[in-house]
């Protein structure tokens, strides 16, 4: 993937076998009419579960505890459309722009987008949600290869990763397919002892922060069959020491789906929790097909984000992947990462909320 020098550089995800994978600022809130931080929960019924404390904190008042981007590429465009006279399109456009979204850094220093999330954040009382996705050898040189040149280019990039979140509350989903793409044997062998130090070292690092909360990334349910291998793999990465495990990051699997093969993956992990990216999932994934797992047509955006689930188990629903943010360059999308705001408004098109 090209690099990024913007707060959206998230990655396309391919799995193994058939998947992968001008307002500013306060006059784009103005445009789109939303508080920052007052996103909606799900219109589907949840309740609270005492078990989920493990989870990020809940603010009062029903608002999200997850902090919403007013400078997020759906809250630009939904500006610029309504400067353009495109008021219905902005009107659903809304549905993504309203929503807390994780943060992706790009590049050689994530501290400019880690302060601006956090500092935001915090100004409300919210978490941000963050993304480590900077592993040498990244997504075995696909849509997204990448990622740090060395061991100690990684070590330095985590650190100040962690570094840049001081005190704030955060979730940090750590580096989507790594494991899996070990597990796949997609990683080169003589690669693979290294990410697993790598991947315990980051939890560590990252846990020294006071407020901080882990999650590692185990694929989705279409991927791995194996649990036990999986299982394993997580266990060489310092699954123990994470708060949990994160599911169906940038893909597009329904929920039932994913909650049975988390809480399989959970049992084997001794009861450890997992929050899952419910982004582009309301319409499942598309039916086989050649990289059906490659900008989609007809999905939908999910569940939005909120840690109300329902579930022990399941601490958070999440959108991990930017809705709107391409696959790659296939059926007609600009390289991955890259905003590509027609797709965007077909996701929130399609979307029941």
């Amino acid at each position: 993937m090209p690099a990024h020098t913007t707060r959206t550089d998230h990655r396309s995800r391919r799995g193994r076998p058939g998947r992968r994978r001008l307002a500013r600022g306060g006059a784009a809130l103005a445009a789109l009419g939303l508080a920052l931080g007052c996103s909606p929960e799900s219109d589907d019924p949840q309740t609270e579960d005492a078990a989920l404390v493990s989870g990020p904190s809940k603010p009062s008042g029903g608002q999200s505890e997850f902090w919403v981007d007013p400078d997020s590429p759906a809250a630009r465009q939904v500006a610029a459309w309504r400067a353009e006279g495109r008021d219905a399109d902005a009107e659903v456009l809304r549905r993504i722009a309203g929503q807390p979204m994780a943060a992706w850094p790009a590049g050689d220093d994530p501290g400019p987008t880690i302060k601006a999330a956090t500092r935001g954040a915090a100004k409300e009382n919210r978490t941000a949600v963050l993304v480590a996705y900077n592993i040498p050898h990244r997504d075995c040189g696909q849509h997204s290869r990448g990622g740090a040149v060395s061991a100690e280019a990684y070590r330095q990039w985590i650190g100040a990763f962690a570094d840049n979140i001081e005190d704030s509350k955060a979730l940090v989903i750590l580096e989507p397919d790594a494991i899996p793409h070990v597990v796949d044997g997609c990683t080169p062998a003589e690669y693979q002892e290294e990410r697993y130090r790598l991947l315990s070292e980051a939890i560590d690092r990252l846990k020294k922060q006071p407020n901080v909360k882990v999650y590692l990334d185990a694929g989705h349910s279409a991927w791995i069959q194996d649990r036990g291998k999986l299982a394993r793999a997580l266990r060489k990465a310092g699954i123990d020491r994470a708060d949990g495990f994160a599911l169906n990051v940038s893909n597009f699997q329904t929920d039932a789906a994913t909650k049975a093969y988390g809480k399989d993956l959970s049992k084997i992990l001794g009861g450890k929790h997992f929050v899952m990216d419910t982004g582009r999932n309301g319409n499942g994934p598309m039916p086989g097909g050649d990289e059906a797992w490659c900008n989609p047509p007809g999905r939908a955006l999910g569940k939005r984000p909120g840690t109300r689930t329902g579930d022990p188990l399941v601490d958070a629903y999440l959108w991990i992947k930017r809705p709107g943010e391409s696959d790659g360059e296939c059926r007609g999308g600009p390289p991955a990462g890259k905003w590509w705001p027609e797709y965007a408004l077909s996701l929130a098109r399609n979307s029941k909320g």
